[in-house]
């Protein structure tokens, strides 16, 4: 008889039911610190600039050691990245201005990790691939550009791969496995695709705005000659009595 449908597990849903339980031990240990979790989303840049300080640091007797820690730093960021929004959940602090914020750091998370190879690259006088490093950093900034401009104009722009978690997950293996030249394929797959996901990104945008109606400009309100005269303070004030905002 086979087994039954609830019965059957693989060792892929084990781990990630073992993950999810620590990630949700590690949040709910954070929640009792009541630490802010904008702090969280901070720490979390802290620890890439340290991961790209390695990768900067990094030389050719050194680089693959180096690398390693860089990898291993950047899954340490990753934790806090994971758990930030979780803990604004869990303790009632989803905030606008957090998911702004959260927005931003991770802007610069990604520029510093880039910023840290292409130091690595300059100085081993391999200048191409400081030049492609250098248009890495800037396609993933236009990835999530794009995305951000399109969602203000058309409310949903999710087309596309290579977004962050993407991203931070070829960093990841390219830096582990440097002993084998990883970094550099993981450098072209990232050009590429993020170059692609920005032109999927702009003619979605443009097949969901070709539609609508232009903008027209603004009109322009006539300078007076002269400033107005001030009038009476009797006369600024409403009927009620209270100062007018």
């Amino acid at each position: 008889m086979a087994p039954e449908p609830h019965s059957r597990t693989t060792w892929t849903s084990a781990f990630g039911r073992a993950c999810g339980v620590l990630l949700q031990a590690i949040v709910d240990g954070l929640s009792l610190t009541r630490i802010s979790p904008n702090v969280l989303t901070f720490i979390g840049l802290l620890i890439n600039t340290a991961a790209a300080v390695l990768f900067g640091f990094a030389n050719g007797h050194n680089y693959v050691r180096m690398f390693l820690f860089a990898g291993l730093v950047i899954i340490g960021a990753g934790i806090f990245d994971m758990v930030d929004g979780r803990v604004a959940r869990q303790t009632h602090k989803v905030t606008v201005f957090g998911a702004f914020f959260d927005s931003v750091i991770d802007r610069y998370s990604d520029v510093v990790l880039f910023f840290g190879l292409l130091v690595f690259y300059a100085r081993g006088n391999r200048l191409f691939y400081v030049f492609l490093a250098a248009f890495v950093m800037i396609t993933s900034l236009m990835v999530s550009y794009t995305r951000a401009r399109a969602e203000a104009l058309i409310g949903s722009c999710k087309v596309g791969f290579m977004e962050r978690p993407e991203r931070v997950v070829l960093i990841i293996l390219g830096a582990l496995f440097e002993r084998w030249g990883v970094m550099a394929p993981v450098l072209w797959v990232l050009a590429v695709i993020s170059t692609v996901t920005v032109v999927h990104r702009i003619l979605y945008t443009y097949q969901q705005t070709r539609h609508l109606a232009p903008i027209r400009e603004a009109q322009v309100l006539p300078i007076p000659l002269r400033e107005p005269q001030p009038q009476p303070r009797s006369e600024q004030l409403p009927a009620s009595g209270a100062p007018q905002a």
